[in-house]
C-alpha cells in the first residue's frame, strides 16, 4: 500500500521502490482496500533486498517494525524512518481500512517533508 501511495502521491516528485528482507506479493485484501480509493496495486511486487544497494538510496522506510531485522547501511541512510503500523495480514477488513488510512498520512507528511 505505501509503494501504491507513494507512486501516486509523490508522482513526479520522488522515484519508489518496494523491497522487503524476502520476495512477496502483495496481499489480495491490500489490492482490494486500495481499488476502493482508485489506487491499483495488483502488478506490484516486493524484491529482496540483496537485489539493492543501500548507497543508491537516500530515503528507506521500514513498515511493521521490520527496521530492527535491517542491515545497518540502509539504517544510515539521510533519511530512515521505521513506521510502526500493525501487519493487517489474518486481520479483518477494518483493519485494512485504518492501516491503509495510516499509510496514506505516513506517506502524505514524507513527501512534505522531502519536499519543505
Amino acid at each position: 500500500m505505501a509503494e501504491g501511495f507513494a507512486k501516486t502521491l509523490g508522482k513526479g516528485k520522488i522515484e519508489v521502490t518496494s523491497s522487503g528482507l524476502e520476495s512477496s506479493r502483495v496481499h489480495p485484501t491490500a489490492i482490494q482496500v486500495m481499488k476502493e480509493i482508485e489506487i491499483d496495486i495488483t502488478d506490484q511486487t516486493s524484491n529482496p533486498l540483496s537485489e539493492f544497494k543501500a548507497e543508491d538510496y537516500d530515503v528507506v522506510i521500514s513498515l511493521c517494525g521490520c527496521g530492527v531485522n535491517l542491515p545497518q547501511d540502509w539504517v544510515l541512510r539521510e533519511v530512515f524512518e521505521d513506521w510502526q503500523l500493525d501487519d493487517p495480514d489474518g486481520q479483518p477488513l477494518e483493519t485494512f481500512h485504518r492501516v491503509r488510512d495510516e499509510v496514506k498520512d505516513r506517506v502524505e507528511s514524507l513527501i512534505a517533508k522531502l519536499e519543505g
